[in-house]
């Protein structure tokens, strides 16, 4: 039994019942290759049955390190790029609160990422901030050589080794890497690090109900079995049938392919709750890894309204009409908040009084659907019953099952990313890397040519 909604009503106007139904058939086979495990990339469909293969014992022993850096750090800091750190983050920040840097007594540590990004102010400040803190990293990458996160971990290893001692420094340290071979390999095992192994067959995209998630989810304190419940749920309802009536992934990759065809070259992931920032971004590396290659698919954007709606609200509305939105709404929030009565009403918000905020958000939420779709921007609906673990875990498994069904619905392999090494190779060059001297000639010549 699941809980999470997938809508399309508000597609009806654009797209007809039957010609959804007519796509069973084509779901029928992406289905069978997904679950049989026979299409494109297929060596990498790990992540198709983790909700099963993390039993209790698992669980438990993420759990208890988790507890152990909680226990020694005020801090945890989490060294990873794309889907080393964007699952993570997006399940933390979805269930924690904004202010939590500003709540006294805090029982569990502050959860903070290093290793994103190049940003040279913002890895000094962090140093600055771990000097008056005590803090424990947690560092993830199957090779270690990524560049972003292989400077971040020299940088706050050289910084953890000097504040506490090495012998020390190694207690306060868990790296989730390759089961066998890599750079980080080497170094957890010639430092003692406490280690974790990213399985061979889950990308990274889909690694986050891998130790790659749970165990940074963990350590800030949220309950991982309940993320995987749900995710467990959410994959009986997936796997079980290919019909579109039962199965709310098949659905969405349908009408998503039939929108495709029909000129909609960007899908705009809505949401109407801050906390689901990264989770946004977490989606658009799914969708854009998986789907963006062979110069075809379509491109995952991002929107946080209503703040969005006087920024690219305009566009929306009214520019290209090459868009389409899916609109995540939660139910249920964690806290009521009413709008006062004024006796003076000098701002004319009266009407308002006695409403809570989340009755004006929905109302703002319906009132900018059926705009949307009255300028002809097609609005897909997912209802999630609350910010909670179980609810995320199901919205997680939702997407992942619906972004393997959309790669083979196009003819595409969902699991690879061709495409990423090439602005890794341009920087290699530039930077001087060993082994990259030829490359490095090319791209003088081109510039002297320029």
């Amino acid at each position: 039994m699941i809980n999470l909604q997938f809508q399309y009503k508000y597609v009806l106007g654009f797209l007809s019942e039957e010609e959804i139904h007519l796509m069973q058939d084509e779901v029928d086979i992406a289905h069978s290759l997904l679950v049989e495990k026979a299409g494109k990339g297929n060596q990498f469909l790990g992540w198709l049955d983790l909700p099963l293969h993390t039993d209790e014992a698992l669980l438990s022993r993420i759990q208890a390190d988790a507890k152990l850096l909680r226990d020694k750090a005020e801090i945890i800091v989490v060294i990873g790029i794309g889907g080393s750190y964007l699952g993570a983050r997006a399940i933390i920040e979805a269930l924690g609160s904004p202010f939590s840097a500003f709540s006294a007594g805090l029982k569990n540590p502050m959860v903070l990422f290093a290793g994103n990004h190049l940003g040279q102010d913002y890895h000094a400040e962090l140093l600055r901030l771990l000097d008056k803190k005590e803090y424990a990293l947690l560092v993830i990458s199957k090779s270690g050589t990524t560049t972003e996160p292989a400077i971040a971990f020299r940088i706050l290893k050289n910084h953890i080794e000097k504040k506490y001692g090495v012998a020390a420094a190694s207690d306060r340290i868990i790296v989730i890497t390759d089961g066998s071979k890599g750079a980080l390999k080497n170094i957890s095992e010639k430092q003692g690090y406490k280690t974790y192994v990213i399985p061979d067959d889950v990308g990274g995209r889909y690694s986050v109900l891998t130790h790659v998630g749970l165990l940074p989810v963990a350590a800030a304190g949220y309950d991982i079995g309940q993320l995987m419940l749900g995710a467990a749920g959410m994959r009986k309802a997936c796997i079980e049938t290919p019909l579109l009536a039962d199965n709310p992934a098949a659905c969405y990759a349908a009408i998503r392919a039939l929108l495709y065809r029909m000129g909609k070259q960007v899908e705009i992931l809505v949401n109407y709750e801050p906390s689901l920032h990264h989770f946004t971004e977490w989606w658009k590396q799914l969708f854009g890894e998986s789907e963006g290659k062979e110069y075809e698919g379509l491109f995952p954007a991002g929107a946080s309204f209503t703040g969005d709606l006087h920024s690219m609200g305009q566009y929306i509305q009214q520019g290209q009409r090459i868009l389409f939105e899916t609109v995540i709404h939660i139910q249920k929030t964690k806290h009521l908040l009413s709008v006062p009565t004024d006796e003076s009403n000098l701002d004319n918000l009266n009407y308002l009084a006695g409403k809570t905020l989340q009755e004006v958000n929905d109302m703002a939420a319906l009132g900018t659907t059926l705009a949307h779709t009255d300028g002809e921007v097609p609005n897909l609906d997912i209802l999630v019953p609350a910010l909670d673990e179980r609810s995320l875990g199901e919205l997680i498994y939702f997407f992942e099952f619906a972004c393997g069904l959309s790669g083979y619905l196009s003819g595409i392999n969902p699991f690879n990313q061709p495409g990423v090494e090439a602005y890794k190779n341009n920087m290699f060059a530039l930077l001087g890397k060993p082994g990259f001297e030829q490359e490095t000639d090319n791209i003088r010549t081109r510039g002297n040519e320029e």
